[in-house]
């Protein structure tokens, strides 16, 4: 049987910022490597932001998601938020003291810390209520 590329074989859906700087290639990375592990299905966020209608859907339809922004910025958080998908799990690495600057030579233990705060936000918190509160935009800037 063949795998529909918008179908879950898990029942958690990780979605990762993968922007341009250190933590977003870390939750990029960590995702990577929770889905290797088998805790979750890596999802693409790039297809939600599309409005591509079998992925809005499949992440509608997913019991446990978990969305991992690089920063306050929130790209992650925005796409589902346009999307009108709702959000059950969201981790900002720079909210877990990891600094955000343009270094991408990442560092496994910081990859593992990343991966350790994701599954402390899927086991140990609620499913958010509703959406946080938007902030402004920091492109360009150290934020």
């Amino acid at each position: 049987m063949t795998q529909n590329c918008c179908e879950t074989s898990s029942n958690i859906m990780i979605l990762a910022c993968s922007g341009g700087s250190s933590v977003g290639q870390l939750s990029n990375q960590a995702a990577v490597e929770l889905a290797q592990e088998g805790f979750g299905k890596m999802f693409c966020l790039a297809g939600i932001g599309g409005q591509l209608s079998g992925f809005v859907q499949s992440a509608k339809d997913v019991p446990v998601m978990v969305v991992i922004d690089g920063c306050s910025v929130g790209c992650g958080r925005a796409i589902l938020k346009q999307a009108n998908v709702q959000l059950t799990h969201y981790l900002v690495l720079t909210d877990e003291g990891i600094e955000k600057n343009k270094n991408f030579n990442l560092e496994q233990a910081d990859i593992d810390r990343v991966k350790e705060a994701v599954k402390r936000t899927v086991n140990g918190n609620p499913p958010v209520d509703s959406w946080p509160t938007e902030t402004g935009c920091a492109c360009g800037s150290g934020r």
